[in-house]
């Protein structure tokens, strides 16, 4: 059943990892999708000429998400192409991982720009084309809540931010019948987070199913929040960790 077909959906950051999980989904369940890369292009044209052959229009747009004006103008080629724009899903991130007395204030501006600021942009921008029943849904991290290591505090930070984000847009688009949630996604088997690493033997000494997850575990959820069953879901941080964080 193609629970979101006549949909259109924007997908940040969708060339790999989560981002192309969601991707996936979304176009398996009906929708039009579109996603935003910066430099993964071979990728994001495999994952085109994918779905391509199955008759679905997904469509690949080169947009660095620390340039607003690169969002600004990716969702107007959204719009001009399929007509309309339902569901925004802010996937794009960055970390920078490094001891805290290493950092600079251009890190700080870098992951800000990408994790923070390219959700408000990107949002700033959707509203005007998001109708009733519209969907936003940011993806954030577990870490939000719970800082599991050290060398985090910049991309904890700023993943926190969007918890206040994500409810305080809610409220303001809730009288136009816009959901707005985070979800947070826990350790996912990704090539940059990979579940063969000594980090990830230490996640999963502390998780309580203690495996890694994976992009399609995320890509459900969010394709639950945006089909007509999460229409009653907003300005909530739904955390999808394996108990990490039980």
């Amino acid at each position: 059943m193609e629970r979101l077909a006549k949909k259109v959906a924007l997908v940040t950051g969708g060339s790999r990892g989560i981002g192309a999980a969601i991707v996936k989904r979304l176009a398996a369940d009906g929708a039009n999708v579109a996603f935003t890369y910066t430099k993964s292009s071979e990728k994001a044209q495999a994952l085109v000429n994918q779905f391509h052959q199955y008759g679905k229009n997904i469509l690949a747009i080169q947009a660095d998400s620390s340039n607003p004006q690169a969002i600004f103008n990716a969702i107007e080629t959204v719009v001009n192409k399929f007509g309309q724009l339902d569901i925004l899903v802010n996937n794009a991130g960055i970390y920078i991982g490094r001891p805290f007395e290493e950092h600079t204030l251009e890190d700080f501006e870098q992951i800000m720009a990408v994790n923070v600021r390219a959700l408000y942009a990107a949002a700033l921008k959707a509203v005007k084309h998001l109708p009733e029943g519209g969907r936003i849904i940011n993806i954030g991290s577990n870490m939000a809540d719970n800082a599991v290591s050290a060398q985090t505090t910049l991309y904890t930070m700023s993943k926190s931010a969007l918890t206040g984000f994500t409810r305080g847009l809610a409220r303001d688009l809730g009288p136009k019948g816009i959901t707005v949630n985070v979800v947070q996604p826990g350790p996912i088997d990704t090539d940059m987070n990979p579940a063969t690493t000594e980090l990830a033997d230490f996640l999963r000494s502390r998780m309580a199913l203690q495996n890694y997850g994976t992009g399609d575990d995320i890509a459900g959820l969010v394709a639950f929040l945006a089909s007509n069953e999460g229409k009653y879901i907003t300005g909530t941080a739904i955390t999808i960790d394996g108990g990490l964080n039980a």
